[in-house]
């Protein structure tokens, strides 16, 4: 099973990675809470048919999707508004710096004292954000790249609860619940702050749909069951690929490229999220 929901995950990443695209292109046409609303909202509603109707919902499950959902429309907003100034393969390494905050979580929110290789893996982090993020000119953070980098707290936040909490409750329901939470903040977000005329174009329609139906509605409900079947190292591990997909992708399909020092960064990043990881690896059992 663990071996199963390993490949998972890392159809997931996949998924994520390639999905930053449809992101890229809404970021192009300005908009990023009203396309996060109607995609997850969409995703959720996508969902809703798969739920078996044999189990209820309980009030503890409410809870706990209430909370994801608000940290999760943190974590997509942050990452979204931060597109609108920053590469796609920046938002996508940057992301993946949840996977060395997630030990410091853990130590703040259930008293898990992190390995002295998670401090390492944070200081070799954040020199790889400052190459990607600056190409070593100057010591400030572009806007966007800060923005990831906070939102990146809040993608570790919602991995915490999923790993934490979610495996109490069925999945499809959990993630469908969630998903209609983070959507209509964004929705409200969007309503007032951006215009609904600035979903009309052809080639965003297209990114709501791949984002709810791919990223959202299969990535993130895949996501789920996958933390449910294996440990927490696995699953960061795999995820952490994510980012080499969005780079990859964004170099192929959107012609962004980075500088050398950038990529250097991105190779620091990528390293720090597996050296802080590799204390914790176990032998796979299929």
């Amino acid at each position: 099973m663990r071996l199963k929901a390993n490949l998972t995950l890392f159809a997931v990443a996949l998924i994520w990675g390639t999905g930053f695209i449809s992101q890229g292109i809404a970021g192009r046409y300005h908009v990023a809470y009203l396309f996060n609303g109607v995609s997850f909202i969409l995703a959720a509603v996508i969902l809703i048919p798969l739920i078996p109707r044999s189990k209820k919902i309980s009030r503890e499950q409410f809870k706990w999707m209430l909370i994801a959902g608000v940290i999760l429309f943190f974590a997509t907003a942050l990452q979204q508004v931060g597109l609108l100034f920053t590469k796609v393969a920046n938002a996508g390494f940057l992301t993946s710096l949840y996977a060395v905050f997630t030990p410091f979580l853990l130590w703040l929110g259930f008293h898990e004292r992190p390995h002295w290789m998670d401090l390492v893996a944070v200081i070799s982090a954040t020199v790889g954000a400052y190459f990607l993020s600056t190409a070593g000119n100057g010591f400030q953070f572009h806007q966007g790249d800060s923005l990831e980098v906070l939102g990146a707290i809040f993608w570790g936040l919602h991995f915490v609860v999923l790993g934490k909490y979610a495996s109490r409750f069925e999945p499809i329901s959990f993630a469908a619940g969630h998903f209609f939470v983070t959507g209509a903040l964004n929705f409200i977000m969007g309503v007032a702050f951006e215009s609904l005329s600035l979903l009309t174009p052809f080639p965003l329609i297209g990114a709501i749909l791949y984002r709810a139906s791919l990223s959202i509605g299969i990535g993130y409900t895949l996501q789920v069951w996958g933390q449910n079947h294996t440990s927490p190292t696995d699953a960061a591990l795999i995820l952490g690929l994510e980012a080499v997909f969005a780079g990859f992708a964004a170099w192929l399909i959107l012609n962004q490229n980075l500088l050398p020092l950038q990529i250097l960064g991105c190779v620091i990043i990528l390293a720090s999220v597996l050296f802080s990881q590799i204390k914790n690896l176990k032998p796979v059992k299929s």
